[in-house]
């Protein structure tokens, strides 16, 4: 059972960020499994298991990353990373195509949400179709993510939208190329106990009807063959 982080934790993730090399890294391997690594898996099963109940029947698995970059994408930067996610998405190869639940835990905070990695082309095509086919929909859930605080949406935008929006409240989904659905913070004392979980479950289930609705665009027709 997740029982929270520890000031370890902490120290470790600040530790990797100024020692980046593997001396300093095996040194300290034994920190990172007891106080980070394991405890993000603990806490990647609880949430795991409630999204199961939530949504048996999605196809859902859990995964948490691993500390070590790349090194075909190293750029410069060190061979470890200086925070971990874990992640509740469905199965597939290109999962950073789907919409995915995520934990994020960073030496200066964490963040949490549902979002896209990487949609594709074809699935904003296929959102915009479906907005402008059922705005009412996408106007009832933008507007509950307005009206509450938790969570901001974010949007890496086109220089120019594809087309235009049916509403002003509808306009968002039409500039972006892709988006997240995210709260961030700083490291606030709920992640050295359990409370954590309860505030995780609780933002998670409130995304579910966002989820619900992106999970479904991959069956929708292509717009391009209209």
């Amino acid at each position: 059972m997740f029982t929270g982080f520890t000031d370890e934790t902490v120290d470790f993730m600040w530790g990797i960020r100024f020692n980046n090399e593997r001396t300093w890294f095996e040194a300290h391997k034994e920190v990172y499994l007891t106080h980070f690594y394991r405890p993000m898996c603990g806490l990647a099963d609880e949430l795991y298991g409630f999204m199961l109940e939530k949504r048996p029947d999605c196809g859902l698995i859990r995964k948490v990353t691993r500390i070590y970059r790349d090194a075909r994408r190293l750029h410069g930067r060190g061979p470890y990373k200086e925070s971990l996610w874990l992640s509740v998405e469905q199965a597939g190869e290109q999962w950073t195509a789907r919409p995915t639940f995520w934990f994020e835990l960073m030496p200066e905070g964490w963040s949490y949400g549902m979002g896209y990695w990487m949609p594709k082309p074809a699935t904003m095509a296929k959102l915009r179709a479906r907005v402008t086919r059922d705005p009412k929909t996408m106007e009832q859930l933008t507007r509950k993510l307005a009206g509450q605080a938790e969570f901001t949406l974010e949007t890496q935008d086109y220089k120019r939208p594809r087309c235009a929006a049916p509403s002003v409240v509808l306009e968002p989904w039409f500039q972006a190329k892709s988006f997240t659905i995210i709260h961030q913070d700083k490291l606030t004392e709920e992640l050295f106990s359990r409370e954590i979980v309860a505030r995780l479950k609780t933002g998670w289930e409130f995304l579910l009807p966002y989820y619900d609705y992106f999970a479904t665009l991959d069956g929708d027709p292509d717009p391009a063959a209209e």
